[in-house]
């Protein structure tokens, strides 16, 4: 049982709100990406090529799925990439609402920062890991 309580549409829109208040020159670097909440990790991180950097399981909060923006070439046709939001685990580690919305904030800017090309290291040492 989550130690935070919080529907799915609560969730989804802390998640939404999340990326509006990211600044508007940062939303724009975020072209052909969809934002998807889960409320659990699922076939997504089972066939994600690389996930030797991430926790497993039930700590698994979020997951980037794509090619980051520093290894693309611009000829290239991409599908959209994939940013997963997950909604139990978070809600598991958090103990009120705003532990959630700050969650919620990290986990958005953390799976973002994989998608513009940061590694585990990079995000540790900006706070984001």
């Amino acid at each position: 049982m989550p130690n935070a309580s919080m529907s799915p549409d609560e969730f989804e829109g802390l998640v939404q709100r999340a990326y509006w208040e990211l600044p508007e020159n940062f939303r724009a670097s975020l072209e052909n990406v969809d934002i998807l909440v889960e409320d659990v990790p699922g076939l997504e991180a089972a066939d994600a090529e690389d996930l030797s950097d991430h926790d497993h399981g039930d700590n698994l909060l979020g997951l980037y799925v794509g090619v980051p923006l520093i290894d693309r070439y611009a000829a290239d046709p991409m599908m959209p990439d994939r940013i997963y939001i997950y909604r139990l685990p978070i809600l598991d580690i958090c103990d009120t609402r705003e532990d959630v919305v700050r969650e919620v904030r990290t986990t958005l800017l953390h799976e973002i920062g994989h998608y513009l090309g940061l590694s585990e290291h990079d995000l540790d040492r900006l706070g984001y890991a």
